[in-house]
């Protein structure tokens, strides 16, 4: 494993860590904790694959963080959210460590930071930037706010896919959907219940499970999504084992793991929605025009057709998923 930011700087003398409790925020799980004293650290993530992952190799995982010595902030890629989480580490530790990589924002966030400190120690390496500085009130205004209503009246809220506004593929698919659907539908990275609530306004349905890695959108898809027919679950998709197979999906999967944009998250996607439908469920899915995702859903479903199109999303129905 390279070196990392976290380790030069402990192991050069550049950061003194005190005796304490470490909370280690939204970390990758590529993320080298291995320079931090095990026994000490907390993982705190509200995504659902990274807490299991770091769950998985024996580390103290958390949604809430907990007063703390010391508060490493991993930089999210939204802006909003990486202030929310500078707050927040501040109101409950003594020392804050912030560590991010260039294309994720941290210059900006420590050029901020500055502006309200003054000079701060940093280091450079790898693409990124790691300072530090004893906790301080003066972020009490960067806390985030609570969800609020954007278009169409929706709740969302900092560091949620299409914060106050409704995706456009998204409202493609809501346009499509036929106005029956089958009773047992689920709605696969339902984000904060857009389509959901367009699924639950069909007829037919008699249960809907949102399946949603992201914590902060399933807080939000609650606000949305008051329907007594639908069921929560913060989980992995590509993980998630229902009682019994749908009858029906719908989804908008995600394509970016990272900046880079990744088919093969899409393609996963179709793999599990073939999984978690009966034998003859059925699909309906909405992509970028640019994915190639048909290879992928015809190796998976005896009938796929594209339903609609416009000039930068495709809609897809499929139905019966081989076995």
């Amino acid at each position: 494993m390279s070196k990392s930011r976290l380790s030069t700087a402990l192991n050069d003398g550049l950061i003194a860590l005190p005796d304490g409790n470490i909370s280690v925020m939204r970390p990758a799980p590529s993320y080298n904790l291995s320079p931090l004293p095990r026994d000490a650290v907390q993982v705190v993530h509200g995504f659902y694959p990274d807490y299991s992952a770091f769950a998985a190799a024996g580390y103290a995982v958390s949604q809430d963080m907990p007063a703390c010595r010391i508060a490493i902030v991993v930089v999210p890629r939204s802006k909003t959210l990486a202030r929310a989480m500078v707050a927040t580490a501040c109101a409950v530790a003594e020392m804050v460590i912030v560590d991010g990589q260039k294309t994720d924002g941290v210059d900006s966030l420590y050029k901020n930071c500055r502006k309200l400190l003054g000079d701060l120690p940093s280091l450079t390496q790898g693409h990124g930037r790691i300072f530090w500085f004893p906790a301080s009130a003066a972020f009490e205004d960067w806390a985030a706010p609570p969800p609020a209503q954007g278009e169409g009246g929706f709740y969302t809220q900092a560091g949620v896919y299409a914060d106050g506004k409704i995706d456009k593929g998204s409202a493609l698919l809501s346009d499509t959907l036929p106005a029956k659907l089958p009773a047992r539908m689920a709605d696969l990275g339902a984000g904060w219940g857009y389509l959901s609530q367009a699924v639950l306004a069909r007829d037919g349905v008699t249960s809907l499970d949102l399946i949603e890695a992201e914590a902060l959108s399933l807080e939000c898809a609650r606000l949305n999504v008051t329907d007594t027919r639908a069921q929560f679950h913060w989980a992995d998709a590509l993980q998630f084992k229902p009682d019994t197979g749908y009858d029906g999906i719908v989804m908008n999967p995600p394509f970016h793991a990272s900046r880079a944009a990744d088919p093969g998250l899409g393609r996963s996607f179709i793999q599990a929605a073939a999984r978690l439908l009966g034998s003859h469920g059925k699909l309906w899915m909405v992509a970028n025009r640019h994915l190639p995702y048909e290879t992928t859903l015809s190796e998976c479903f005896r009938n796929v057709d594209m339903i609609a199109s416009n000039g930068a999303f495709k809609v897809f129905h499929a139905n019966r998923p081989h076995r």
